[in-house]
């Protein structure tokens, strides 16, 4: 176990059922204040091995820890939050009443003069007492970006949660998430954005079919003379013509 990693996954593979493999030995790791950008074409075993961090799949093989704790045990679970891809948000509540459940399961209270800070940065004024019935898709997104932004747990794991939200948000999100790393927090970010990570990210994690294809700094893939589109697209040429 490395202290100094927020994340650790070591060789996690996994199929479902009695179906081929869809993750393959899979190791990474996010530091304490380390952006990890995660990409890879889709059906790649991103979404999976997500799931499998956060104990909704039983791992099978391998192992995770978060912070320094089993991920399947309360105090690994605890130092975690998970921003899906979807906005499929409890809808019979309100945006206040969702901060504070998602708070109440880390043990924790909404500072309520800071949330309603975020919702006025992030364009939704006043909109702290709705029901998230009526918000938009963006602004269930950010809805979903503020909440961890006022837990700010050691490792903070995000799935495609910035497609939909407007140009200025995103400009928000990512000094956000940099104030986050400069705080010693982790970040593991899943995102298509490749001009987004190459702003945000410290290191980028290529997985394709289940395989980590690469584990590079961005430092050293821009002394490469590369950026990451470079390195996924020439990955994906390789691929096509074997």
């Amino acid at each position: 176990m490395n202290l100094s990693h927020v994340l650790q996954v070591s060789g996690v593979s996994y199929a479902y059922g009695g179906g081929p493999r869809v993750l393959h030995d899979v190791s990474l790791h996010v530091g304490r204040g380390e952006i990890v950008g995660l990409v890879g074409p889709n059906g790649s075993g991103k979404s999976t091995l997500i799931t499998l961090i956060f104990d909704l799949l039983k791992l099978r093989t391998g192992s995770i820890t978060i912070d320094g704790a089993p991920h399947r045990l309360r105090s690994g679970r605890q130092q975690a939050q998970y921003l899906s891809s979807n906005d499929h948000l409890p809808e019979f509540l309100r945006a206040a009443e969702y901060l504070d459940l998602l708070a109440g399961l880390y043990g924790s209270r909404v500072d309520r003069a800071a949330a309603a800070a975020l919702f006025d940065r992030y364009g939704m004024k006043g909109r702290l007492p709705h029901l998230m019935e009526d918000f938009s898709h963006g602004m269930r997104k950010k809805t979903q970006l503020i909440s961890a932004f006022l837990n700010r747990r050691p490792l903070t794991v995000i799935d495609e949660t910035l497609n939909g939200i407007d140009i200025e948000a995103l400009y928000l999100v990512e000094r956000e998430l940099l104030r986050m790393r400069s705080e010693g927090l982790g970040v593991l970010l899943c995102s298509h954005d490749f001009s987004m990570l190459e702003r945000v990210a410290d290191r980028i994690v290529f997985l394709d079919f289940g395989h980590v294809i690469s584990d590079v700094t961005l430092d050293d893939l821009r002394a490469s003379g590369r950026d990451v589109a470079a390195l996924v697209m020439s990955h994906l040429d390789e691929r096509t013509l074997q």
